[in-house]
């Protein structure tokens, strides 16, 4: 045990955390102030992570309440390359595009906090409050798109985390990489929650003239208190719609998707949703079902116990009679969907209400056709 530190914590320390060595030559983005007062977060606590036996214990006369509010700080992403694969049957793209780890955002919910583990930060506050930034994510892309290996595919932007969380508005990093995009004219399809996007219309529109593009905007739930307790610091309910009004306005191909539902809690919100995005200008419609793998699903019960204790049992129970009897079913083919009687009400009701509102049930089907490599690209870079 460590000599103890001022205050009301006792550190007990095990191995060093993965952080010294992964992230030795990291150093605090200095373009990025920390907010002082930053609003609420998604979790109250960093749990151990599953690698690292370094962990805080409380007094017990500790008050939460005489914390400071973590600040949010940002760190240089070091990777060498900035497009990642996968092979899993339940994702519908097989490259994608991360510019950042982690997410200001703080979804209570999220599914990438575990991924956060792997830097040797917890999946709770950490994954929130360090946020890594791929500052030569632009560069790296177009080294990898001029690359003789690439084949021209649809790129997910992103795949894990939100391309565009509140730090995208100085950084521009997504900004920068569309700009990539559209000028190898490789098709993407972006997810977010955020309104920031449209900002970036004349790029999508330039995409969207060679059927480059698709944009699904992520709502799950119309109620604004609702939405700002499951996601602190993503856009409100009112702004998706908007945005996905402008893109629809632009001739930017747009949809909505309703996830995560959570059973018994925003579950039956889904046709006022497909509702209002259709009458946004939203063509498409898709859904997933709430998974909680590893650390997200404690993490999510404390969300519960704090924000809905009387619902808590109920959705619980729910979630556990489509997940097999646990709160997480990895498999292949069900991780997405679920299994059970529920899970079938679930997506019957959101075929019915999706049908009633007149979305179609996939976006576009994108094209390759007019993918290029600028002048010079592969003879500077091809490798």
């Amino acid at each position: 045990m460590a000599e103890r530190p001022s205050g009301s914590l006792r550190i007990f320390l095990g191995s060093p955390p993965a952080l010294c060595l992964s992230l030795g030559r990291a150093l605090y983005c200095p373009r990025v102030k920390t907010n002082a007062s930053p609003p609420g977060r998604g979790a109250i606590a960093n749990p151990p992570t599953r690698f690292e036996s370094l962990r805080l214990e409380r007094d017990a006369d500790w008050d939460p309440d005489q914390d400071p509010a973590p600040r949010t700080k940002f760190f240089r992403d070091l990777s060498q390359t900035v497009i990642s694969y996968n092979d899993s049957p339940d994702i519908p793209f097989n490259a994608s595009l991360n510019p950042y780890r982690g997410c200001e955002h703080g979804c209570s919910y999220c599914y990438a906090r575990p991924t956060h583990e792997y830097l040797g930060f917890s999946a709770g506050l950490d994954f929130e409050s360090r946020i890594m930034v791929k500052e030569d994510a632009p560069e790296l892309l177009r080294r990898e798109l001029s690359a003789r290996k690439w084949r021209p595919q649809m790129l997910a932007l992103s795949g894990v985390t939100d391309c565009y969380q509140p730090i995208e508005r100085r950084l521009q990093l997504t900004r920068r990489c569309l700009a990539v995009l559209a000028e190898f004219r490789n098709p993407v399809g972006i997810i977010t929650k955020n309104y920031l996007v449209t900002r970036d219309l004349d790029l999508l529109r330039e995409l969207a003239a060679h059927r480059a593009v698709m944009v699904h905007l992520s709502i799950n739930s119309l109620d604004a208190e609702l939405a700002r307790k499951l996601e602190p610091r993503a856009s409100s309910p009112r702004q998706r719609l908007a945005a996905v009004q402008e893109l629809a306005q632009a001739g930017v191909p747009v949809g909505v998707l309703v996830a995560p539902v959570i059973p018994a809690l925003n579950e039956p919100e889904i046709p006022a949703v497909l509702a209002a995005a259709k009458a946004a200008g939203a063509g498409w419609a898709a859904t997933e079902i709430l998974r909680l793998p590893l650390a997200v699903a404690p993490l999510f019960t404390h969300w519960l116990e704090r924000t809905v204790p009387e619902k808590k049992d109920k959705i619980l129970g729910r979630i556990r009679a489509i997940r097999g009897g646990k709160l997480n079913d990895p498999r292949f083919g069900t991780r997405m969907s679920g299994e059970g009687i529920f899970a079938e009400q679930i997506a019957r009701m959101f075929r019915v209400a999706a049908r009633k509102a007149g979305l179609a049930e996939g976006g576009p089907e994108l094209s390759t056709a007019s993918f290029r490599k600028p002048q010079g690209a592969q003879l500077a870079l091809g490798l």
